[in-house]
């Protein structure tokens, strides 16, 4: 169980390692980079992800996903005119314009989902929560 403390230091790794993975893609992520990036030490970063890059980087999967849902909002939760179907589909594609090609969460998904069940899982949840707000937005119409 972690402090406040670690749960903050924790998740400024994370929000580094996502930074990082904007400006300069998954393949240049260094743990160095991201240790200066959120002011911790190796020690720290082995410390909150003792199995390594991939799990720092399943954390930022874990995140991003999040935030996809989070950035739909109020949007997906009222589906209920045209109107609001293309406001919610406008303010989508604007988001991930201003965001670049380097969306942690799509970048993460193709290269570790081929090879790990975690980050199917990561997916596999991620898509599960969007289709039932989608699906509760639209029930309510």
């Amino acid at each position: 169980m972690l402090t406040a403390k670690g749960v903050a230091t924790r998740e400024r790794i994370v929000a580094a390692a996502a930074a990082e993975i904007r400006e300069h893609g998954v393949g240049a992520v260094k743990l160095d980079d991201v240790g200066r990036r959120s002011r911790t030490g190796k020690s720290q970063l082995f410390h909150y992800f003792p199995d390594g890059k991939e799990q720092l980087l399943l954390a930022v999967a874990e995140r991003e996903a999040e935030q996809v849902l989070d950035d739909q909002e109020p949007h997906l939760g009222q589906l209920t005119s045209w109107d609001a179907w293309r406001d919610w589909r406008d303010g989508v594609v604007e988001k991930y314009r201003r965001q670049g090609v380097n969306c942690p969460l799509g970048v993460l998904i193709t290269e570790i989902g081929r090879r790990t069940p975690a980050a199917q899982t990561v997916t596999g949840q991620l898509l599960a929560q969007w289709e039932r707000r989608r699906s509760r937005a639209v029930s309510r119409s």
